[in-house]
This record gives structure tokens, C-alpha cells and sequence, in this order.
């Protein structure tokens, strides 16, 4: 068998890094269809993990999913005028409803079965959301409604790359409806604190949080809250995004409520999502030279055991000893994998566990059986830190989870650092401001005097956009004072950075 040639290097050629690791890692591949992707099970996987711990985390915020058709009449995308404007060159269209044979035994649309509406194949949902809350929301009784869904939707985008930009992808949208101006607000908020939690405790990959220019909103909102991300590249990357829709699409689809003085007013609506582009966020955010790195709290497996032995009598000693590893790690409530393969070499497993990111390796051997001890290999380690260590086998299982967390941790700790390491703070020099863009990149914090057009201009000359406009958290200690674009008074600090 011909040796595997190596993963292109980060520092060679960032794109084709990813793009290899996507599929070396058996992630995703390619499908016959351009512009699409095949999630593969490994890929898959991780989105299931994604989907549990952010459902949880929905429910316990009083959110009930529901699922609403793939199908939407053409006409609700058109009611919304800035709705219909932003997502017009991406929708897929539908216009009829059976195919019919051709003289050379080929295939095309049977003319008598054209649908007397077109229907768009679900960019996102808020048109057919809405128009079916106005249904069920007849009194302020009935507010709050909170709803997510989990679904597919298509984009037809045209420069793609597996997980960062399909054609199809996979997310959840959730919809709301409130009585106030200022609940709506609240839930737009509190969904985005939702997403951050979920970014920096189960993924490891730390954004930052503001709101979005007009220029960048979601169209139809009245504010768009984001999570950025900064990756390995120094590009940022949208993780997800939470809008506040005011009353917009209410008054399209006559979402209205009798309020408590017996008066009507048209609901205050909310949407927020993310989606399996955080699949591959993760993977810049964290892989290296060698393949993936991932969070143990996402990792299919957070443990995989390899036995090692030659002769018949070793194999049934050691994988005896395997078994009660994995008995025990599970009693401790760790997802742990016995690779049992009799093809594969120990060597060959261990490079294929560490290409798939998988965070604890135990490598088995007689020896070890006698000496009652584990060889654990960490598939993170922060500067000179050891990957290896030889542990008691009773304190290497009653120390794992705790041995995960660390690495959790760790890897938190690291992004983050990352992320501070390049931001460049009070940039008010224009050179400068594209010598760090054309160079190390990054994200960029300047003074920004609030107009388009400096906006505009800014994107133009180096490709960087307006990220967010941070919240108070985030902001320079002393604030920069002049507009990068044109040195008038800033209204507003502005995160920078060219993004994917």
C-alpha cells in the first residue's frame, strides 16, 4: 500500500489545509451535485453532539421545536421588501411538480404540470414562521411563543467550500413572538449569550460579541447581534447571529394581538441561528499540521483504547483488560472506542485516531497488562507539555474525566489567547490599518465615524468588513476617537477583519 502523503501544511497553504482535513478526517466529501456536500458519519456525529448540548440549552430557555415545509410560496418571500432584496440571487425555485419522458429517452418538466405559484425551497423560514404564528396568536395570552426548528435549507451560493458554504446545510432557526418591544429585545440578547456559552464551554472557540452595521444586518431586521470568531488564518468567521425583527414581518403576515387593555397591536419578532458551518470553525479554530484537534465535549469518542499484541496468548490478555477499561470509562459516563481492527496495524491506528482529532488516546500492550499500568496519549498539549504519560491503571481511569476537562480547558485558554494576540487596538492610521490586514491580519479595533460610505470605502480598498461593533466587554479601554476612513469624530468602536 502506498504511504499517505501529509497534510498540506497551515503555514503553506491555509485553504488546502482545510479542505484536506475535511475529508482525510472523513468529515465530508464532495457531492455529485456541485456545491454540495455528503456529511460523513464521523462529521455527522459531531453535529449530533452540536445538536444535543444546543437543544438542551434551548429547552431550558423555554423554547418547543417544531417543523415547519421546505416550501415556501413565492409570494410571502416577496412581502418583506428588504427580506426579498437580500436573499433573491440565492433562492432555488420550484416551478413543477412531475417530469415526463422525451422522444430520445431523456427527461424534462411535463408542461401540464407547472404550479400555478413557484415555490422557493427554504432559504430560511420566517416568512412561512410568521405567517402561521398569526394562526395561533390571537390574544397576549398566547405571547410568548417560542419555537426552533432543526432543518435544511438552500442557498444558492456560488463560490463554496464543505461546511463554511453549501448549497444545502444544516441548522436550527429559532422564531419568536412577544408582546413587547422590550421582550423581543431580551430574547434577541439572551439567544446570543446562549450561542456564546455554547462557543466557549462546549467548543473551546471563543467569539466576540456586537451588534452588526446596517450594511451587514440580516435583511428584514432591525438589529443583527453576531458571534465572531477569529481562526487560525486570523479570518474571522460568523458563528451565529441573532436578530431582532421589531415588528417588520408581523405587519406582512398579520401577526397581531388583542393586548391586556383590550386594544391590538402586531407582535414584536425574534430569530436567531447556527448552523454546521461551526463544524468547520472548529477545525480552524483548532486543528493542526496533523489533522483535527477536538473539544472532549464534542468528540464522538473522547477515548479510543488500542491493543497491542503479536502473539495469540497476548491477544486474549490484553483485550480483556481493554474490555474492563471501557466498562469502567463508561460507568464514568465517557464515550470511549475499542479498535478492534485485525487489518490495520497499532501504528496505523494511532495516526488514524490522531488525523480524527480523537482527545485521549490508551495504548495497551502486555507489558502493560503486567504492569497494571495505561499509556495515555493526549491528542492536545499546550508548548513543552507532555502528550504521553504511563499511569496506574486505577489512577488513569478514576482521573480521566477529570483528564478531559483539562484538556477542555486548555484548549479554551489557548484560542482565547490566540484571539487577543492578534487584535491590534486603537488603530487610527490608515496605512497602518492595511499593512496589519495585508500582513498578519487579524481582528482590527478602530474608531468608526458611522457612515456608509467610510464603510464602504474601507471593504473596497482591502476587503475587510465591519465584523461588529462591539459590546462593552470587548472595547478598547480607551476608545479610539478618530474614523479610520476618513479621521472624523467616531461614533463607534469598530472590530475589522477580512472574514469568510
Amino acid at each position: 500500500m502506498a504511504e499517505e502523503k501529509g497534510l498540506t501544511t497551515r503555514a503553506e497553504d491555509f485553504s488546502a489545509w482545510y479542505n484536506e482535513l475535511v475529508q482525510r478526517a472523513e468529515l465530508a466529501d464532495y457531492s455529485p451535485v456541485r456545491g454540495s456536500m455528503v456529511i460523513r458519519p464521523w462529521g455527522y456525529a459531531l453535529w449530533e453532539n452540536m445538536q444535543r448540548a444546543l437543544d438542551d440549552m434551548f429547552k431550558a430557555t423555554g423554547h418547543q421545536n417544531a417543523y415547519f415545509p421546505l416550501f415556501i410560496p413565492q409570494s410571502f418571500i416577496a412581502r418583506e421588501a428588504e427580506h426579498v432584496e437580500g436573499f433573491a440571487k440565492e433562492m432555488a425555485v420550484v416551478t413543477h411538480s412531475r417530469l415526463k419522458a422525451t422522444p430520445d429517452g431523456g427527461l424534462e418538466p411535463d408542461p401540464d404540470s407547472k404550479l400555478e405559484e413557484p415555490l422557493v425551497v427554504r432559504p430560511t423560514s420566517e416568512t412561512i414562521i410568521y405567517a402561521m404564528f398569526a394562526k395561533w396568536v390571537q390574544s397576549y395570552r398566547d405571547l410568548p411563543l417560542l419555537i426552533n426548528q432543526w432543518a435544511n435549507v438552500v442557498r444558492w451560493e456560488m463560490r463554496t467550500r464543505l461546511f463554511l458554504r453549501t448549497l444545502e446545510f444544516l441548522w436550527q432557526e429559532g422564531h419568536t413572538a412577544h408582546a413587547s418591544e422590550a421582550e423581543a429585545e431580551e430574547e434577541a440578547r439572551r439567544m446570543q449569550d446562549v450561542y456564546r456559552t455554547f462557543m466557549d464551554q462546549w467548543m473551546a472557540m471563543p467569539p466576540v460579541l456586537g451588534r452588526k452595521t446596517e450594511s451587514e444586518k440580516f435583511p428584514g431586521a432591525v438589529r443583527t447581534y453576531s458571534l465572531e470568531a477569529l481562526m487560525q488564518d486570523n479570518k474571522a468567521l460568523q458563528a451565529g447571529t441573532s436578530h431582532m425583527l421589531g415588528q417588520n414581518f408581523a405587519r406582512q403576515f398579520d401577526l397581531k394581538f388583542q393586548t391586556q387593555d383590550g386594544g391590538e397591536e402586531y407582535a414584536w419578532n425574534t430569530s436567531w441561528g447556527v448552523s454546521t458551518r461551526l463544524i468547520g470553525g472548529m477545525v480552524m479554530t483548532h486543528g493542526d499540521d496533523t489533522g483535527l484537534v477536538l473539544p472532549p465535549r464534542l468528540a464522538p469518542y473522547q477515548v479510543v483504547i488500542v491493543p497491542i499484541f503479536r502473539k495469540e496468548e497476548e491477544r486474549t490478555v490484553v483485550l480483556e483488560k481493554a474490555d474492563r477499561y471501557v466498562e469502567a470509562l463508561r460507568q464514568r459516563g465517557i464515550r470511549v472506542h475499542l479498535d478492534t481492527r485485525e487489518n490495520m496495524t497499532p501504528g496505523a491506528k494511532f495516526y488514524e485516531w490522531e488525523r480524527k482529532g480523537v482527545p485521549i488516546r490508551i495504548e495497551l500492550g502486555p507489558r502493560d497488562v503486567a504492569k497494571e499500568q495505561m499509556v495515555v496519549v493526549r491528542r492536545f498539549a499546550v508548548g513543552d507539555e507532555a502528550r504521553k504519560e504511563f499511569l496506574g491503571e486505577d489512577v488513569g481511569l478514576e482521573t480521566m474525566m477529570e483528564r478531559l476537562e483539562d484538556i477542555q480547558q486548555a484548549m479554551l485558554r489557548a484560542a482565547r489567547q490566540r484571539r487577543e494576540d492578534n487584535s491590534h487596538r486603537g488603530i487610527e492610521d490608515y496605512d497602518r490599518f492595511r499593512e496589519i490586514i495585508e500582513g498578519p491580519g487579524g481582528f482590527i479595533y478602530t474608531g468608526w465615524c458611522g457612515s456608509a460610505s467610510c464603510e464602504e470605502k474601507v471593504k473596497a480598498e482591502t476587503k475587510a468588513t465591519i465584523r461588529v461593533l462591539p459590546f462593552e466587554e470587548f472595547r478598547t479601554a480607551e476608545a479610539p476617537t478618530r474614523c479610520i476612513a476618513c479621521g472624523g469624530a467616531a461614533k463607534e468602536e469598530a472590530v475589522w477583519a477580512r472574514a469568510y
